[in-house]
């Protein structure tokens, strides 16, 4: 089958909708939106209000300011998330820097012996290369200009200052079982030992990278499969969701990791304000239980 669709103007948008079942009340807010944000990005959030998903007719009483609301609401979502990442991301980068450097020395990361997957390690360092090439950091200049016949990395401290969430996750994730600091970062991060918190960095880094490309979370299916601590040392879930796929488990690892790296956290305050504020958002849609609020780990 050919692809045969052609381009069409906002106001044929806005028709082909109304056609279809879409309330829009307001054509200059319609217009407004499908100016600045793109008819296919929107469809992500009707799609679940759609009866015949093959014919695109939406359900009775289907609206374009829910539409929205729902984008906003996950617009301010992706916000709340990224800044709660930033702390874990910083947490997890000084952590490798202080324990790797002193068990071994300032250039573990460039140590295949301890890691598990040499192959992996390369792409690793390629990317960790590709960052450090585009840095116009004055203390990464100052090193290349005065240790300039040294070849290797920058040590630690100044190399992985500049090193992506997905790089530090994979470092982390790569390094030996047998490796002491690699136990010692989990069970300081809640997590007792190695075997939880790769999974864990995996998840919220690609979550994050979703938050930084502005991708949609709401109503998402997740790739990321967390895995879940049997009898975690700090205070979790009563009703613990089996759904990896969704939202909610990732966002109950962010919240376990945040009460431990900033235990006066404002995250669940901000996340019962931004429901509050849109009350008809459907939670199941991010695998969120009715009881959520009443969770130890989500009173703190």
């Amino acid at each position: 089958m050919i692809y045969h669709k052609q381009a069409l103007t906002i106001e044929s948008h806005i028709n082909q909708l109304k056609a279809r079942g879409l309330l829009i009340h307001d054509l200059n807010q319609a217009k407004h939106y499908l100016s600045h944000v793109s008819y296919y990005r929107l469809a992500g959030y009707w799609w679940p209000m759609q009866s015949d998903k093959a014919l695109h007719l939406f359900k009775p009483n289907s609206k374009f300011e829910d539409v929205i609301a729902l984008y906003n609401f996950d617009r301010e979502l992706r916000i709340l998330l990224f800044d709660a990442i930033e702390k874990i991301e910083i947490s997890l980068r000084t952590k490798l820097i202080y324990h790797l450097s002193h068990e071994f020395d300032p250039y573990w990361f460039q140590n295949i012996a301890i890691f598990q997957d040499t192959g992996a390690l390369i792409e690793t360092l390629a990317c960790i290369k590709e960052e450090l090439d585009r840095s116009k950091d004055t203390f990464i200049k100052e090193h290349k200009k005065k240790y300039k016949d040294d070849l290797r990395f920058p040590p630690a401290w100044k190399t992985l200052e500049l090193t992506s969430f997905g790089s530090l996750s994979k470092l982390y994730g790569n390094l030996k079982n047998t490796i002491r600091s690699k136990d010692i970062i989990a069970e300081e991060l809640g997590a007792v030992n190695h075997t939880f918190l790769p999974s864990w960095l995996q998840s919220i880094a690609q979550i994050r990278n979703y938050c930084a490309h502005h991708s949609r979370l709401w109503n998402k299916n997740l790739p990321g499969t967390p895995k879940i601590l049997p009898k975690p040392p700090y205070k979790w879930l009563k009703d613990v969701p089996r759904d990896t796929t969704k939202l909610y488990l990732h966002l109950c690892i962010i919240k376990y990791l945040l009460n431990i790296i900033a235990p006066e956290n404002s995250f669940s305050l901000k996340l019962k304000e931004l429901f509050n504020k849109y009350p008809n958002v459907d939670q199941s849609a991010l695998g969120i239980f009715q009881s959520w609020k009443n969770e130890d780990l989500w009173l703190l």
